[in-house]
């Protein structure tokens, strides 16, 4: 049959029978739920326990921040660092407020505008959000991993031969990273919360103690007044250059999209609505803003203490201080006893802070691109990912040498570009639900964060470059894994009105005879001459027990779909299964091996073939659904049950 005659497109939104399905039957072990819950899922806790999570990505930035915010702004610093801060509570927060609500079982702000996009411009839209969530969540890995090599070799205790090989602790790092996640990682919550506890108690420490020596040594901030005067001139031109530089120290902003792709971790209520579930929100929306709030105040002092008493040459390259400001300060104000306990602290937190990277990409790869058919299946198993992720962090550890400055771009830039993205994601929320303020307000929030991405994109290219590679990577996998599973059954569920399973009743008491028919010709002389050329070209005894079969194609892009068939009955003599799928070999293929274990009968369908070249109907099967039936539905047959003393008959002609 052609393809173009079997099928009608509609868009995701058309119209389901609404009579009470009669029966509903899964394909077990063909093909998982896409939205099957995770049993880990079960297992909460309290919010404040989930915040030290998602934490040790936010707060281990101070390990690196105000290093990197010094080399970014220089004297500037503090005042940059006031203008991320406001930027954090006034735009990102209540962005990702919003992101929480909208999203409440973890999917985040790629799954918002993955609603509001369909068909392939969605999926290849999804796709690049990915390449640039990646980015973020791999250089999360190999930047904590390089500044915690960085706080390892500076420490005066660790043996001299340990200088110079940062490269190689980093990939140590990596590896023991990669090794705890395939050994399986449990318990990860209570051990974020010893980390973050003991990691912020300590840096409190250092900034007090700092903050005695400043006012101990009152002239530090009358040198730091007198150079910014010199340099800038006026308050005015000064705020006005902080502005402009704030961009550059957008790392300070990790760990929102982490916050809420935890969030299914988070403790409800026992009588929370599973669709929508209010106390899990709000709680998550206290973490978000707890944590926000804490990080604020430690991004502002760590800079004030750091730019005013770590001298300039420090900051640099190959100085004491270059990505590890706080414990310079922790070392020189409170002995190497203490600081070798801050370094270790530290170490750890970094360390950890690429687990919570890859915990997020363990459930951010699975629930999008299996999904897709953009995936091998084995990218939903943890082990295999792990593996994969933990090569990647390896490569990317190689090529910046491990350097922490390098990567603070391309890890910008992931975090921007997901800011971003939340940020258009709830003003188009908003305006759908016609709350003209938060509209407005969400809309000025968009344009300061598209302003703050470009300024960062247009500073340091590489990280883009970094983006457009994982990017073109995953699309390049993506297409090859679409093809090479397309012949898969690829349906996760078959449900049946109360009309069709009477059909399929009485049919099966003697033989279940399908045709497969287009849609679009729905005259009855079009029945009538079908029902004609099966009797004569089969030689049937009968045609009375044939059912028409039409499929009916809602949105071709999307690779899993749930089957619903609708019976009726056309002009009052043929009666007609219509079915709503993403495919149409894929979904009849499906149809027939249910009705044979509903059954116990082995079904036959009916086909007529396509005219012309295969090659034109494997592209359009590909990209729409479509293609040569017959023979797709008959391999995907194959392929799903391997006895064919048990498959359904397919017969064309």
């Amino acid at each position: 049959m052609s393809a173009r005659g079997l099928i009608r497109r509609q868009p995701p939104a058309a119209h389901h029978p609404t009579e009470e399905p009669a029966a509903a039957q899964t394909l077990d072990g063909v093909t998982r739920s896409p939205g099957a819950p995770d049993p880990t899922h079960d297992h909460t806790r309290p919010w404040w326990q989930v915040m030290c999570l998602t934490g040790v990505d936010y707060f281990s930035t101070l390990g690196y921040q105000p290093g990197i915010a010094f080399l970014a702004a220089g004297l500037l610093s503090p005042l940059a660092t006031i203008v991320l801060v406001l930027l954090t509570l006034f735009g990102a927060l209540p962005v990702y407020r919003r992101v929480a609500a909208e999203s409440p079982h973890g999917q985040g702000s790629i799954a918002m505008l993955e609603r509001l996009l369909v068909g392939w411009r969605g999926k290849l839209f999804v796709l690049a959000l990915l390449g640039f969530a990646l980015t973020d969540f791999i250089i999360t890995i190999t930047l904590s991993a390089a500044d915690a090599s960085a706080h390892v070799v500076e420490n005066p205790h660790v043996p001299a031969f340990l200088h110079g090989q940062e490269l190689w602790i980093t990939l140590g790092l990596i590896a023991l990273l990669g090794a705890v996640f395939l050994k399986g990682f449990t318990e990860a919550i209570g051990l974020a919360v010893g980390l973050v506890s003991v990691y912020l108690l300590l840096n409190a420490v250092v900034i007090v103690v700092s903050a005695v020596h400043v006012f101990e040594n009152g002239h530090v901030v009358t040198d730091w007044t007198s150079a910014l005067s010199a340099e800038h001139g006026n308050v005015v031109l000064m705020i006005a250059v902080a502005l402009t530089l704030f961009p550059k120290l957008a790392l300070g902003m990790s760990g929102f999209e982490t916050g809420v792709a935890v969030m299914t971790h988070v403790e409800g209520a026992p009588d929370d609505d599973a669709e929508r579930p209010a106390v899990r929100i709000r709680n998550t929306k206290r973490l978000l803003t707890t944590a926000a709030i804490m990080m604020s105040a430690y991004l502002i002092c760590s800079s004030l203490v750091t730019t005013l008493l770590i001298p300039a040459e420090e900051f640099e390259d190959g100085g004491s201080a270059n990505g590890r400001a706080l414990a310079y300060l922790a070392h020189d104000f409170l002995g190497d006893g203490f600081g070798t306990v801050y370094d270790v602290s530290t170490i750890l937190i970094l360390w950890f802070a690429g687990a919570s990277a890859m915990a997020g990409m363990l459930n951010l790869i699975p629930r999008y691109l299996p999904r897709y058919g953009m995936a091998p299946e084995w990218a939903g198993a943890v082990r295999p990912l792990v593996g994969v992720l933990t090569v990647t962090a390896f490569v990317i550890t190689w090529l910046f040498d491990a350097d922490v400055d390098a990567q603070g771009g391309a890890y910008a830039t992931g975090v921007l570009v997901l800011m971003t993205s939340a940020s258009v994601a709830v003003a188009l929320a908003a305006r759908k639900a016609r709350e003209r303020g938060w509209t407005i307000a969400f809309t000025v929030i968009s344009v300061v964060f598209v302003y703050t991405t470009v300024d960062n994109v247009l500073e340091r290219p590489d990280g883009v470059k970094i983006g457009a590679c994982f990017i073109a990577a995953i699309i390049a996998v993506s297409l090859l894994s679409r093809m090479t599973r397309s012949l898969e059954l690829r349906t996760t569920h078959i449900e049946y009105d109360a009309k069709a399973d009477a059909f399929i009743r009485d049919c099966a008491r003697r033989t279940l005879r399908l045709v497969a028919h287009d849609p679009e010709h729905g005259d009855a002389g079009a029945y009538r001459a079908k029902v004609r050329k099966i009797v004569e070209a089969h030689e049937l005894p009968y045609g009375g027990d044939l059912l028409f079969v039409e499929v009916v194609v809602e949105d071709y892009s999307d690779f899993e779909s749930r089957v619903v068939v609708a019976g009726s009955v056309a002009h009052g003599e043929y009666r007609v299964l219509t079915v709503h799928a993403a495919t149409i070999p894929n979904a009849l293929a499906a149809l027939l091996l249910d009705l044979r274990e509903r059954t116990g009968v082995r079904p036959h369908m009916y086909f007529e073939w396509t005219e012309g070249s295969p090659v034109p109907q494997m592209v359009r099967f590909l990209i729409f659904g479509t293609g040569e039936v017959a023979p797709l539905t008959r391999e995907v047959l194959r392929r799903a049950e391997p006895d064919p003393r048990r498959r359904p008959y397919v017969h064309a002609g």
